[in-house]
């Protein structure tokens, strides 16, 4: 059985294993070879996840992992952008792990704490292109209210109402 908690010093090795995957398995045909290993390099060093797990606030409010049998097999998480806008920084599953209901279950953790923090509305930004991401945040309420560009490819930016 999955459990949501939030993220602890012992998950750091399993978020960025799970997020350099979930790259990999999202944007390996999106995003070239350089661009890709400069993104992972960038936020899903384990250093860097370790600053993330062990400091939090309103503006990221931490990793919540999904465990099973002791390994992280999804990561996410988010903060405010505004008085009452949240937005998902990040929400990635190991690839085989898809379809399992828990995508939506680190959303919901993150969108409680978010409400918690007296969000009204959040926000996504998604790569156009991304045929896993896309319907599944569409199919939780999110709708597109923009494009732009970042680096030379186009974001797709998402908000619903919470």
């Amino acid at each position: 059985m999955v459990q949501i908690r939030k993220a602890a010093t012992i998950d750091v090795q399993g978020i960025s294993e799970v997020c350099r995957e979930a790259n990999w398995a999202t944007y390996g045909e999106i995003y070239s070879e350089e661009y890709l290993e400069k993104v992972i390099r960038e936020y899903y060093s384990c250093e860097r996840i370790l600053d993330e797990v062990t400091a939090s606030d309103r503006s990221w409010g931490g990793y919540f992992v999904a465990i099973q049998n002791d390994i992280v097999v999804g990561a996410g998480g988010g903060g405010m952008i505004s008085d009452i806008s949240g937005e998902i920084y990040a929400l990635y599953l190991n690839p085989k792990r898809r379809n399992e209901g828990i995508g939506t279950l680190l959303l919901d953790a993150i969108t409680k704490q978010q409400k918690e923090f007296n969000a009204k509305e959040q926000w996504i930004s998604v790569q156009k292109g991304n045929l896993k991401g896309i319907p599944f945040y569409e199919a939780k309420g999110f709708k597109l209210q923009y494009e732009e560009k970042e680096e030379g490819y186009i974001s797709l930016r998402y908000k619903r109402l919470i």
